[in-house]
């Protein structure tokens, strides 16, 4: 077993499960990840994915496969696109996702976790992208990913020395949002999960394209932008809120679902 996607109520986990391997992406499981996240992105019972290991996040690419299915500047080309569009899987989800970050979050790992929109990491994770130790430069769009959480100085320091940091030095320079100790991580990040899924997801749905357009470079509203405003304002959500704080009451938003509402389990 490699991946592993499951569903509980309105949250699903993709699960990196190769622990004889520190979790190490390999080949296959980069190419699955597109598949996964359509699934992810087709359930409408879904509103929050957690992305997460075991002991480890994941140490990576499987570098025993740099010396076959990565052998040459074609079979580095092939190997480099399945990365590509497993990371590009999961930044593109429209809905949020969080990584839950354990042991080591190293090369491909914290190419993952970057790709997330949150990452919530245990006190002892490690964290480093070492490119600069394979010869091997950095995808430009994970790059950006990198520079838009940590800011260039930071982004340039880790890329050129390839050292490992550690969870504090993470949340210093905001590669993660949060750092906990291993026995509580599980317990947050399902209280995170379930509350970003008990919101408004037009909300959620809505700050998530725009946040991600004032990174990639819109300084102002278009039409796009406004076309949110207008779904917001005349979604059923917008009315039960607005009659929930008004009545001083939870609101129960019509589209949510609760944690025990559906489950189910496929597994790559």
């Amino acid at each position: 077993m490699t991946l592993r996607l499951d569903t509980a109520g309105p949250v699903a986990t993709l699960t990196i499960d190769r622990p004889a391997k520190r979790n190490a992406m390999s080949y296959d499981m980069w190419s699955a990840l597109p598949g996964l996240l359509a699934a992810v992105r087709d359930d409408d019972a879904v509103r929050v994915l957690v992305v997460r290991g075991g002991e480890h996040f994941s140490a990576g690419a499987d570098i025993s496969e740099f010396s076959t299915l990565r052998k040459g500047a074609d079979g580095a080309a092939r190997y480099g696109e399945a990365v590509h569009n497993g990371e590009r899987a999961i930044a593109t989800l429209g809905k949020p996702t969080i990584a839950a970050i354990t042991g080591f979050c190293i090369g491909g790992g914290c190419e993952i976790a970057l790709a997330c929109d949150l990452r919530v990491a245990a006190a002892d994770a490690r964290f480093g992208i070492t490119p600069a130790k394979l010869g091997i430069v950095y995808n430009f769009t994970s790059t950006k990913q990198l520079v838009d959480v940590v800011g260039p100085a930071w982004a340039k320091q880790i890329l050129f020395s390839g050292e490992i940091i550690d969870a504090a030095t993470a949340l210093r320079i905001g590669l993660v949002n949060e750092v906990h100790p291993a026995d509580a991580l599980e317990a947050r990040v399902k209280q995170l999960s379930e509350t970003i899924a008990a919101r408004a997801q037009v909300s959620v749905r809505g700050a998530k394209q725009i946040v991600n357009r004032i990174t990639d470079g819109q300084h102002d509203e278009d039409d796009a932008v406004r076309a949110l405003y207008d779904e917001a304002v005349h979604s059923p959500e917008y009315a039960e809120g607005v009659a929930a704080f008004l009545e001083k009451r939870t609101p129960r938003f019509s589209s949510a679902v609760q944690p025990d509402a559906s489950a189910g389990t496929s597994t790559t």
